[in-house]
């Protein structure tokens, strides 16, 4: 589903060939697969380059992102700060990849939103699991906090510090470890990119089981540690049941080594299942065995008015039958009225301009000013309803409120941009979305994981018990809270 933004007019340039009149007889027809040659920010949509969310997305001279500790009201937990001794002991555990370049960490220390900012002076890059052992065993023994960070990618203020904490990158843990292509089961390090990823396996005649518009920065490993969701969910499932197996470094530097390939495993418990969506809390993910899927050999994009405009891909074994049941769909749908306009893509280029439409969004928002997020599950019947609601609570409160998500799984993406951040809008939100959402059976976070900025809503998705036990299991598993502290559960639970 794609928010309501662009006037209708300019959607004329989307109209198939052949209109119909409600009711009115229809003969079979080809669809016009005419793209428009859409401006965006790096030119033609046609042309456009891979997604790639950055650190900043933001304009150049855009104003310096106020530190988390000074936004939000967050007081530091006593971790010991990184003292000369502490570098000279990293230098020597992974030698000249110790990072203390201040403009390097500038980046490294402010999200992609640029809605959070860390004061972090530390930053290490190793390359194998047994360096993380050794860097975490460290920093368990000196009470040193550590931020996992992958791409940093995150819209939850959970890549970054919020304080000092020491960042663990995972960007030079990059290598495909084995590919069974027969199985299609891959094994590779964490900071592996997802799009480099699916272009190893698409050129093996298999997908990856995801796909995110933040496809050209995010780690895989950063995938699983907040179970990403993305546009292949509802046609292959989360990562909860692709993810075979993983290598997984616990705080104090015990290297848990479950990187299974089976799909089939029944020994007791499914240690795997406890890191999957854990956001680094729980351990540093630096290997994963995930299911590829097998590579469709036809695809086909639909871009359609319905009010809406809904994007629509199908997959499937035989071009031609397909593009026979998506023609006979959309004859149908455009007769009954549920349809009023739409163009369909099979070729690549295409195809990526029109999923550009939707990865872009995110990005988009992110030039109309500050962006308040929410990543919301919610019944389909209701899904766009919170939308309007929140037009007519906020009035001129807000520049825009926009909705946008996935129809077919219920997760709505709600936006609400103002030319800064401003704490009587944020009253105004908080907790109001997260009442309506409970209030409407819905979870306060379908994909993007709980981090910084959500952790005191879980109580709204989550009963006291679940939190109890949480709270335990982050005890059992890092009894100091060294790992990516002040992120995904409570103070208190």
């Amino acid at each position: 589903m794609l928010p309501r933004l662009v006037p209708r007019q300019p959607l004329r340039l989307f109209r198939w060939q052949a209109a119909c009149a409600q009711g009115a007889s229809v003969q079979r027809r080809t669809w016009a697969s005419r793209i428009p040659r859409l401006l965006g920010p790096w030119g033609p949509v046609g042309n456009s380059p891979p997604v790639c969310r950055r650190s900043s997305s933001t304009p150049a001279g855009s104003p310096e992102v106020a530190l988390t500790q000074e936004r939000y009201p967050v007081k530091r937990l006593p971790f010991s700060t990184p003292s000369e001794a502490d570098l000279a002991a990293f230098e020597r555990i992974i030698p000249g990849r110790v990072v203390t370049d201040t403009e390097v960490l500038a980046a490294s220390n402010v999200d992609w939103l640029r809605t959070v900012r860390g004061c972090s002076r530390v930053l290490l890059r190793p390359r194998t699991s047994e360096e993380v052992a050794h860097i975490l065993r460290y920093c368990h023994e000196r009470n040193l906090a550590v931020n996992p960070q992958g791409g940093n990618t995150g819209m939850v203020g959970g890549s970054v510090p919020v304080f000092d904490e020491i960042i663990l990158s995972t960007a030079l843990m990059n290598q495909v470890i084995s590919f069974h292509s027969v199985s299609g089961t891959l094994v590779c390090q964490a900071g592996c990119i997802l799009e480099e990823l699916s272009q190893y396996v698409e050129a093996r005649g298999f997908v990856m089981p995801l796909d995110l518009g933040a496809k050209g920065s995010c780690h895989i490993g950063g995938n699983v540690a907040t179970n990403a969701g993305g546009l292949r969910f509802l046609r292959y499932g989360s990562l909860h049941g692709t993810v075979l197996g993983l290598e997984v470094v616990l705080a104090d530097g015990t290297v848990l080594n479950c990187l299974s390939a089976l799909r089939k495993d029944n020994t007791g418990y499914d240690l795997k299942q406890l890191f999957i969506g854990s956001e680094g809390t729980l351990g540093v993910i630096t290997a994963v065995s995930i299911q590829c899927p097998p590579k469709p050999r036809a695809v086909n994009v639909a871009f359609l008015e319905s009010p809406f405009y809904v994007l629509i891909e199908t997959s499937g074994s035989r071009a031609e039958h397909d593009a026979e049941k998506l023609n006979d769909f959309l004859e149908q749908a455009l007769r009954s009225g549920l349809v009023t306009d739409g163009t369909v893509a099979t070729d690549q280029m295409k195809l990526k301009a029109l999923w550009a439409l939707r990865e872009r969004i995110s990005e988009a928002l992110s030039w109309d000013g500050y962006v308040y997020k929410y990543d919301l599950s919610l019944p389909t019947d209701t899904l766009y309803d919170l939308v309007t609601d929140l037009r007519a609570r906020l009035g001129s409160q807000a520049k825009h409120v926009v909705g946008y998500g996935h129809l077919g799984d219920g997760n709505l993406h709600l936006n609400v941009t103002s030319e800064a951040f401003s704490r009587s809008l944020l009253d105004a939100l908080e907790p109001y979305v997260y009442e309506w959402t409970a209030g409407h059976r819905g979870s306060v976070s379908a994909e993007h994981g709980l981090g910084f900025k959500k952790k005191d809503a879980l109580h709204y998705s989550k009963p006291p018990a679940a939190l109890r036990l949480m709270q335990q299991l982050k005890a059992l598993l890092d009894p100091k809270g060294i790992l990516n502290p002040y992120k995904t559960l409570p103070a208190q639970a």
